[in-house]
């Protein structure tokens, strides 16, 4: 008898395992993909070794492998130069401002969480981390003690060598960028995106006077 993971694979199943498994940042168990997909898990299971077994067979330029309790693809060895081509001197452009804010709020909060981020800037941070740790300017270095122990991400040593930096020490004060006067008080976790919109209304103020 064939056994499972031999079988042809379900086309919705693999959309499914295939479309998570690309934005998975750390290996993903077998039992919260069966919860997300809702299937038994060791139909996940089966599939997975199917989707391992295949990517190998057909010389795909990554591989999927178990890792750490969970699955996740990962470029394949035989690509490693071209991928270290990529990271030295395949990408171009600058930061995008998304990017850029999530980069100085890492700065002057690390260790900090991809909630703190979001609850800062008043949306969604995913992105623009993403970009940063495959830029390497951030990294992942542990978890936090808060329910859910979300991951704490803090500046790389690629990031001081491109700002000509020896330790985060020697950023400017943040103060040098804020306005004259005294800083407002800091606003709660849950009240970030408002303290933005009452400080954007602030700063407005004097032109809407100066144009009256």
């Amino acid at each position: 008898m064939t056994p499972p993971e031999q079988r042809g694979l379900d086309p919705e199943l693999r959309l499914a395992l295939e479309a998570i498994l690309l934005v998975v940042e750390e290996p993903v168990p077998a039992n919260t993909l069966a919860q997300v997909i809702e299937v038994g898990e060791q139909e996940i299971v089966d599939a997975l070794r199917h989707l391992r077994r295949e990517y190998l067979d057909d010389g795909r330029g990554f591989v999927l492998r178990e890792v750490g309790g969970g699955w996740r693809l990962y470029t394949a060895p035989r690509a490693a130069a071209y991928v270290e081509r990529w990271v030295t001197r395949g990408r171009s452009g600058g930061l995008s401002r998304a990017a850029l804010e999530t980069l100085a709020i890492v700065a002057y909060r690390q260790p900090v969480t991809r909630g703190t981020i979001s609850a800062i800037r008043g949306v969604d941070a995913d992105g623009a981390v993403r970009t940063l740790l495959s830029r390497g300017l951030v990294e992942a270095i542990g978890r936090d003690d808060a329910p859910g122990q979300p991951v704490l991400y803090a500046t790389t040593t690629t990031f001081l060598e491109q700002l000509g930096l020896g330790s985060v020490a020697e950023l400017p004060a943040l103060s040098v960028f804020a306005p004259l006067g005294a800083p407002p008080d800091e606003p709660p976790f849950d009240g970030y995106r408002q303290a933005r919109r009452d400080l954007g209304r602030v700063t407005a103020a004097p032109e809407a006077d100066n144009g009256a």
